[in-house]
């Protein structure tokens, strides 16, 4: 099983999506979480999105990059994906064999108009997420 930790600012929108895709669709060979380096909540438009193709977001909840990086909670990954500049800029090494790679996305959380364009974005970040993680891991040989 590959574990990745997806990384973004705030672990509101693009780094959920990230987690929830990418446990729900490959959790049979990736195990995921996510974390930001200065963790909010979830956004209401990712638990939406995500809900509309069948995606349990339960037990999503935004966490703070502490959580992942004691070395002596046993916790290791092998991949570390930052998801926007900020986190890429800001994220600190971490111990071990981990990979890391940054995978930008933009940020629908700015996203403004009806709600439904609103939604509109969040759809297309999430489809896009979707996409570019999947051609990764196959270029990287875990799916």
């Amino acid at each position: 099983m590959t574990r990745v930790l997806f990384l973004c600012t705030h672990n509101s929108c693009r780094s959920q999506l990230a987690e929830a895709l990418a446990n729900h669709l490959w959790g049979d060979r990736i195990q995921a979480a996510s974390a930001g380096t200065a963790p909010t909540s979830v956004h209401p438009r990712v638990l939406r999105v995500l809900q509309e193709m069948g995606i349990d977001t339960a037990g999503l909840r935004s966490k703070g990059l502490e959580e992942f990086i004691d070395r002596s909670s046993g916790r290791t990954f092998d991949y570390a994906v930052t998801l926007c500049d900020n986190a890429e800029r800001s994220c600190p090494a971490f111990f071990g064999p981990v990979k890391r790679a940054h995978i930008g996305f933009p940020d629908p959380s700015g996203a403004t108009g009806t709600e439904e364009e609103r939604l509109a974005v969040f759809r297309r970040v999430r489809d896009e997420i979707k996409e570019r993680l999947g051609a990764f891991f196959k270029q990287e040989g875990v799916l």
